[in-house]
């Protein structure tokens, strides 16, 4: 994880309200020049001075689209690094603390994906696809793009996958065994013939050959720290107390969870399907917390609730503060300083932008 460096005192001391009319002002100076994407999961003090909103694959979009110089990301590292990738390195990037990373996307570094590689292809094992999550570094998509394959997020995972089976023998997963887990069983694989759990700490996954030579999906040994916080208890304890609720869950929740809720779906399906129920209804939500809180205040003639009562927040997103954004900002206003860019070098981007587009077409 990168480290940030602390905020300016001119920064760090301002009250909540200076720092807010900070970047208003700021904002407003640089016009069009300038546009502030903001993640679902960030917390409403940074939510609320957002251009646009959205999902890793609507903002990788925006970004990829828009004409802006400045794109300030919101987000985390990954997304910051797509945002990059997808503008040809031609904007200022900007992630407004560097602290902002992905416990999920760390379980899959590059070395131990390429050790993995060769251990597959040592065994034998030829017409591997690779998918990677979009909540990856910028290495792994390029390596799935060097090696035929192709990057997803939750809301078009069955159709990359759906592609990968299609194009392999084999589809190779990370880092996210849940969301594979789930998209694999969702298209009718069994989860004990069809797939199998790669440990990368292990030689060969800790797997024989027969066993991976047999099976259509391999599942890297990693997860979202967030979404593990649900479990089925508390499914089962909402089902006792309030059968009238329904369960809507994220897909990168384990699969036992997924399995007895009513429904399941990326981030902007869970958005919309609370935005189209009716009046009324009762939710419990198996997702990140500012969402939840965000969804419940925003439809209060509906009763949403978090399916876990205790805080699941994603730590690392919710690094980036309001001041850390008005930091960012003011710095290119006032003394053309470009804090806290975010680079890919060109080989990287070439071959990231390869399983970037698959996934485009895909989309």
């Amino acid at each position: 994880m990168l480290t940030q460096i602390p905020l300016p005192e001119h920064i760090a001391r301002l009250s909540d309200v200076e720092a807010h009319k900070l970047v208003r002002q700021a904002k407003l100076k640089l016009g069009q020049s300038t546009i502030v994407l903001v993640h679902h999961y960030q917390r409403d003090e940074v939510f609320d001075h957002a251009d646009f909103t959205g999902d890793s694959l609507k903002l990788a979009r925006i970004a990829r689209d828009s004409t802006a110089a400045n794109i300030i990301f919101c987000g985390v590292h990954f997304m910051a690094e797509t945002a990059d990738i997808l503008t040809g390195g031609t904007r200022f990037v900007s992630l407004p603390d560097l602290g902002a990373g992905c416990e999920m996307a760390d379980m899959a570094t590059l070395r131990d994906v390429e050790d993995s590689w060769q251990d597959a292809i040592k065994a034998g094992v030829k017409n591997i696809i690779p998918v990677t999550y979009i909540n990856s570094s910028a290495e792994l998509k390029a390596f799935v793009g060097r090696n035929g394959g192709v990057i997803c997020t939750s809301s078009n995972a069955k159709a990359v996958v759906s592609w990968a089976l299609e194009h392999g023998e084999h589809v190779f997963f990370f880092p996210d065994q849940h969301l594979g887990r789930n998209i694999g069983k969702s298209l009718g694989l069994s989860v004990s013939k069809d797939m199998l759990l790669w440990d990368p700490a292990k030689p060969l996954g800790g797997l024989d050959d027969s066993t991976i030579k047999s099976r259509k999906i391999w599942l890297w040994k990693g997860h979202c720290p967030v979404h593990a916080l649900f479990t089925v208890h508390q499914v089962k304890k909402i089902r006792e107390t309030s059968p009238e609720t329904k369960i809507l869950v994220h897909p990168e929740c384990a699969m036992e969870i997924v399995d007895v809720s009513d429904l399941s779906g990326s981030t902007d399906f869970i958005i919309k399907t609370i935005e189209t129920s009716p009046a009324g209804s009762k939710w419990a939500v198996g997702t990140e917390k500012h969402l939840v809180e965000r969804l419940a205040a925003q439809h209060k003639d509906k009763t949403i609730t978090s399916l876990n009562p205790f805080t699941c927040l994603c730590g690392t997103m919710n690094r980036i503060s309001l001041h850390s954004l008005a930091w960012v900002l003011d710095g290119l206003v006032d003394k053309n300083e470009r804090n806290n860019r975010i680079t890919v070098d060109p080989a990287t981007a070439r071959d990231s932008m390869l399983a970037l587009n698959r996934m485009f077409e895909l989309s």
